[in-house]
């Protein structure tokens, strides 16, 4: 839905001239005085008002103070040609947004506007989300032990929450999909914390970091001299596990050979160390997890179809944050507690503007990437609230280091490893039509999403176009 403007100006030019360049992006009104102005106010639901400061006898101060008395006031920015610091602050002091001055620059004040909006959105959400986080709290007390780590109240982590509770009891070898950095290794846990066997230990082994000679030892163990450099006997991480929970990292990497092996495993519940053939009885609860997609590897024969049915007797699917936006605040919050301990900092909270960037970043690095910024947000930050400025640099321009990956399931490409064509010229008006191409096929041709990524308005990618174009 659109967002609704009143643009009031006694100088119809200007007023005609503003609906004109923004009435693209929004539902625009206008006005020539403030009696006209609140007649409207009366009878529409306006989102932001544009008013000038000097209107004949009126001045935009006035439209102010009557702008604060309605049930829902709306954002209200000023305009003048008589910009002076004096009138900024008087501005804001009575209840001014922002503050612009004429020559307008019709980019800069459709940016202002969209950011003043955003703003108000997310003010609206944080107190949505203050009010169910606080019904939350109430009800800690009721939720299962090891639920706590997984923080989040939109609908798909509360799908989470529900379906942990509901297989964690059961023997149930269970398979755990989503992309990298969604906290695929928190829900095993949490898993294990719920089975009833929490007080045996919960093992887990990282397929994807071991060639598979040593994989195999790794799970399985061996015997002295099974092998060159085998100079003692291991015990593997299923006897280890032992009572317990394995939880297998990156299933999707490991070999044919230790495929096989493992459907073993999970079919007799027994095990042989390498280098002997004695069974050895095991009563181990299986988790595994993984960032591809499974069930296409089967497709294609690269993943066992048999041990695919036995790693996947209950699956779940993490949702990228991106899909979950309305609980980055309160993972954001919950690092920023955990490295003030860590870093003795004090820094109690994250401005309304740096909130509304971390909320419109896209996190394909997902939870990881997030709990990484803002423990760079509290380490650069010598205040008492985190600020924009002290984010990553790439969040800060809503520049990702990861290309978006075409396949939810794939890992995200790194942008140092993507390949771009290089400048074939040093011309500036050439490389810029290369940049705004590359861009444009980076974003599927979201123009939005590509202004962005160039550091312009929409409006300003759109002229350039046509330019490119003439």
């Amino acid at each position: 839905m659109e967002a609704t403007i009143l643009i009031v100006d006694d100088e119809r030019s200007t007023r005609d001239g503003l609906r004109m360049a923004l009435e693209d992006e929004f539902d625009c009104y206008v006005a020539s005085d403030i009696r006209e102005a609140m007649n409207i106010l009366k009878s529409e639901k306006i989102d932001l008002v544009l008013t000038d400061l000097r209107m004949g006898g009126e001045s935009g101060m006035d439209l102010l103070d009557k702008l604060l008395k309605l049930p829902n006031p709306p954002i209200a920015i000023m305009m003048t040609a008589y910009g002076s610091v004096d009138t900024a602050v008087e501005a804001m002091r009575r209840g001014a947004w922002h503050f612009v001055t004429k020559p307008l620059n019709l980019d800069e004040v459709e940016l202002m506007i969209k950011r003043a909006l955003r703003n108000k959105s997310l003010e609206s959400n944080n107190q949505k989300l203050e009010s169910e986080n606080q019904e939350l709290r109430k009800k800690v007390g009721k939720q299962p032990h090891g639920l706590e780590p997984l923080i989040g109240k939109s609908p798909a982590m509360a799908q989470i929450h529900a379906m942990i509770t509901q297989i964690a009891p059961t023997k149930a070898t269970v398979l755990i999909e989503g992309e990298s950095g969604t906290g695929k290794e928190v829900v095993a846990n949490a898993i294990h914390s719920l089975s009833g066997r929490p007080k045996e230990k919960i093992i887990t082994v990282n397929c994807a970091a071991l060639s598979p000679q040593l994989l195999e030892s790794e799970l399985f163990g061996h015997e002295k001299g099974a092998f060159t450099g085998a100079n003692q006997k291991r015990i593997g991480r299923f006897e280890q596990a032992n009572g317990g929970t394995l939880f297998l990292d990156e299933i999707g990497e490991i070999d044919q050979a230790t495929q096989v092996k493992l459907l073993r495993v999970l079919s007799e519940r027994t095990i042989e160390r390498v280098g002997s053939n004695t069974p050895i009885n095991i009563d181990v609860r299986v988790i595994t997890a993984t960032n591809k997609n499974l069930a296409k590897m089967v497709s294609k024969g690269d993943f066992r179809e048999d041990l695919f049915f036995r790693l996947n007797v209950v699956k779940m699917t993490i949702p990228p944050l991106r899909e979950r936006k309305e609980d980055i605040i309160l993972l954001s919050n919950a690092f920023l507690a955990e490295f003030n301990q860590e870093n003795n900092k004090a820094v109690h909270s994250i401005d309304e503007s740096t909130s509304a960037l971390l909320q419109h970043y896209d996190w394909p690095g997902n939870v990881r990437e997030l709990k990484t910024a803002i423990e760079h947000g509290v380490v650069m930050c010598n205040g008492s609230t985190l600020e924009s400025q002290h984010l990553p640099l790439n969040i800060q321009s809503g520049a990702s280091l990861l290309l978006p990956s075409t396949n939810p399931s794939d890992s995200p490409e790194p942008l140092q490893n993507a390949t771009f064509p290089a400048p074939t010229t040093f011309n500036l008006h050439t490389l810029e039509t290369q940049t705004i191409q590359q861009a444009l096929k980076h974003t599927n041709n979201n123009r939005t999403a590509a202004a962005e990524l160039l550091g312009i308005s929409r409006r300003t990618l759109q002229r350039k176009l046509k330019e490119l174009e003439a």
